[in-house]
Order: structure tokens, then C-alpha cells, then sequence
């Protein structure tokens, strides 16, 4: 049957896309986890506020991962102590941020789209990041129970010498270091293979190509690109090219972001990794609905203002 073979060509094609971000991600882990909490406090920033959003945006857009790859790191970052705010910025400036899909947008869409899209979201990770800690603050959401506060006289260059002259790295230490992160990422890898199916069942039913004719620059547009967004799991490889095809063959710049940013804003991948993380509830739902709204607002001003120019 024609919708099982492209089914499972789907599934072949996603794996084969992502399994170097997944084990990438799994080497990130075995050595987070191998790093004391304090060194990971002391490089996000142990206080809560704008600073260590700001941190946290700038590692999650400096990361060569995708999304796949980036949510078992933010899970980890979360049981080091990160505040919510810190891992909801990292998880959402992260995605499709990456050294070599950055060239690969460059490419597809030019510099100066790039640049943009780049820009708009890490300023929506720092915003939700930062609502985030607002709402801890007024006991809304729950804080991260796993956060602690630096030593008085702790010093991290300091700290690091010590450590590091304490370490013996052998190989027995390496394969107990990569055993633990094989271990700890099964939840993540779990849902992962979830999503795969799931994004490959509804590409066998709903043709890519399709996208283009009908993501112009409106209202529907923007709304039908959103909803797409948000009922395909698909990983960042593969939402670029797609990305790239709404702005250069439908002229709808904001769309195209939408696309990019709607899926990371409504991942049920990242959603459910994040309840499971957190376990809260609140926590996982919270993400779509305080980064999405910002999503479409800025797509549409993107439209508006791309429709002014022509």
C-alpha cells in the first residue's frame, strides 16, 4: 500500500535525520551529568531573573542540536537545578537554531531572513522564559525543587581546578559515563520514537507540497500553517526545507516562522518530556499557551510589514 510505504519511508527518513542529534544528546547528558550542580547553577546564574534567561537563550541557540537532541539536555539542565524559566528559554531559542541548520537556512532563505528569524526567537525564549519565573514567583506554577543556592565563597575557575585535578578520566569512567546517559535519556528517546511514527503516519496522509499553495501571507494562511505546525511532529531538518518553501514560493516570511516556532511552541513531544521532567502538568501546558499567542503576533507583523514593502 502506497500510504505504508511512504509511512515507513518517513519513519527511515526521520530516524536517519535525527540519530546523530540523539546521540549527541545522549554524550551532552553523560557529561551533565558527571558535572556538580554548582558548576551548572554558576554558569546559568543561581539567582532567578534576566540575566539567567538571557544565559540560558544564548546556550540554547549556541547548541549544535535539534529538538530531539536539545530536550534530553534541558532535562537535565532542569534536575541540575536550572529554574523553569532557564529550560523553557533554552528548549524554545534551541530547536532550529543550530550552527549547521543556520547555514542550511542561509542557504535556502538568505542572510538577512536568517538573521531575523534567529533574532525573533530568541527575544520570544527570553519573554515566556521570563514569564515563567513570574508566574513561579506568584506560586502559579511550582518551582524547581532541585534548586540551590552557590556557596558563600564559591568561585568557579576556582572550583574547576580543584575538580578537575580530582578527576582520573579512564576508560572505565567513560563507559560508566555513557552507560548513565543511555539510561537517563530513555524517556526522551521514548517519546522521540512516538512523535516519529506519529509525524510519519500523517505525511503519508497529507503531502507536503500542499503547504505551499495554501500558506499564503493571511490571516487563514498563517492560521492553516500554525495548525500544521502544531499536528505534525516533525524535527528541525525537516522543518527548514519546509520553512524555506512557504517564504520563497508562497511570500509569507511569517508563516515561515510560524512553522518554525508554532511546532516548537506545541510539540507534544517537548510537552510531554517536560511534564515528565517536571511532573507538572501545569508546567507542560503552560508552554503553548504562553509562547504560541506570541508566535502568531509576531508572524502576522512579520506579513504585515514584508506585504508593505513589495
Amino acid at each position: 500500500m502506497q500510504w505504508l510505504n511512504t509511512a515507513s519511508h518517513s519513519v527511515f527518513e526521520l530516524m536517519n535525520n535525527t540519530w546523530w542529534a540523539i546521540l549527541l544528546g545522549i554524550v551532552m547528558i553523560s557529561i551533565l551529568g558527571r558535572i556538580p550542580r554548582e558548576f551548572v547553577m554558576s554558569a546559568l546564574g543561581n539567582k532567578p531573573g534576566l540575566p539567567g534567561i538571557i544565559r540560558a537563550t544564548l546556550a540554547g541557540t549556541l547548541l549544535d542540536l535539534c529538538s530531539h537532541g536539545v530536550l534530553m539536555v534541558g532535562s537535565k539542565l532542569y534536575e541540575r537545578g536550572a529554574s523553569i524559566g532557564q529550560v523553557v528559554a533554552f528548549l524554545i531559542s534551541s530547536p532550529w537554531n543550530s550552527l549547521s541548520l543556520t547555514l542550511i537556512l542561509i542557504t535556502l532563505i538568505g542572510l538577512t531572513w536568517t538573521v531575523g528569524f534567529i533574532l525573533f526567537s530568541m527575544l520570544i525564549a527570553i519573554i515566556t522564559g521570563r514569564l515563567f519565573e513570574m508566574l513561579v514567583k506568584r506560586n502559579v506554577l511550582p518551582k524547581n525543587p532541585q534548586t540551590s543556592e552557590l556557596p558563600t565563597n564559591w568561585r568557579f575557575w576556582t572550583e574547576v581546578r580543584s575538580q578537575w585535578g580530582k578527576t582520573d578520566i579512564d576508560a572505565p569512567f567513560v563507559f560508566r559515563m555513557l552507560t548513565d546517559g543511555i539510561l537517563e535519556s530513555r524517556m526522551v528517546v521514548r517519546w522521540l520514537l512516538f512523535g516519529v511514527c506519529l509525524a510519519s503516519l500523517l505525511r503519508a496522509a497529507i503531502p507536503p507540497e500542499l503547504f505551499a499553495t495554501f500558506l499564503g501571507p493571511t490571516l487563514v494562511g498563517l492560521g492553516i500553517t500554525v495548525l500544521a505546525a502544531t499536528l505534525i511532529e516533525i524535527c528541525s531538518e525537516g522543518s527548514t526545507p519546509i520553512a524555506a518553501d512557504i517564504l520563497n514560493r508562497a511570500n509569507a516570511p511569517g508563516n515561515s516562522f510560524a512553522f518554525l516556532m508554532g511546532g516548537v511552541a506545541t510539540d507534544y513531544t517537548e510537552v510531554m518530556v517536560l511534564k515528565e521532567t517536571t511532573k507538572s502538568w501545569r508546567i507542560a501546558l503552560f508552554l503553548p499557551l504562553i509562547s504560541l499567542p506570541q508566535v502568531i503576533v509576531l508572524a502576522w507583523l512579520i506579513n504585515l510589514s514584508y506585504i508593505a514593502n513589495l
